[in-house]
């Protein structure tokens, strides 16, 4: 049977919205170090499956893009807007024309107002649309909330970090992603990291066995 709900390293591409400083250090739904990590391990995935990612920055001459991020992909200059909906950008909506996908998964912040409009806006344009919640951040923790419920009802699809990690890769016997995927795990995964490399280590050693 064809899939058509599970997201595939194929079928979909990755919006990373206005991830930078003066946005973390006014967000008190998450701890903004948990999000930067979130993000970064998204970034990374992002990049060892060969998903197409779009950043966006908004008004960065006064704040720029979290360095960790820019560093995972510093051959791409983020779309820089001053609307507050990405969606109303232009440049925003070609590139995501431009990769022929249907699929969408975006983080952003905030979650109440640069996550929420644009997943709106691409749900009304017939887009399926995943939005990851723990890389994503609101003013408050009601307003985070809130939007994440206003996104769900409109037809919104919310899913975790690493939920999306494993979703991809899905089987370990994929070996040109597992190493890395397991690599990924270690550094942002925190104590289910570390359960995972036990894991894929015992894994390791049963196959050199054999």
């Amino acid at each position: 049977m064809k899939e058509t709900t599970l997201l595939t390293p194929d079928n979909h591409v990755l919006l990373l919205i206005d991830h930078q400083y003066l946005q973390l250090l006014t967000i008190r739904s998450h701890e903004a170090a948990t999000v930067i990590n979130n993000t970064v391990a998204l970034a990374k995935s992002a990049k060892i499956f060969h998903v197409p990612v779009l950043l966006t920055t908004a008004f960065a001459e006064r704040q720029e893009l979290v360095k960790e991020i820019r560093d995972i992909y510093p051959e791409q200059t983020p779309i820089d807007r001053t609307t507050l909906n990405s969606w109303e950008d232009e440049r925003v909506v070609e590139w995501v024309k431009g990769t022929g996908k249907k699929k969408l998964v975006i983080a952003g912040l905030w979650t109440e107002v640069c996550l929420q409009m644009p997943v709106l806006s691409a749900l009304a344009d017939g887009y399926e649309v995943y939005f990851v919640t723990d890389a994503s951040g609101g003013a408050t923790l009601e307003a985070h909330q809130m939007a994440v419920q206003r996104m769900i009802q409109a037809g919104g699809i919310p899913i975790t970090t690493w939920s999306y990690v494993s979703e991809l890769q899905r089987d370990w016997s994929r070996e040109e992603t597992a190493g890395a995927v397991t690599k990924l795990f270690e550094e942002h995964g925190g104590g289910f990291g570390q359960g995972l490399r036990w894991e894929w280590q015992l894994l390791n050693l049963k196959e050199g066995t054999r």
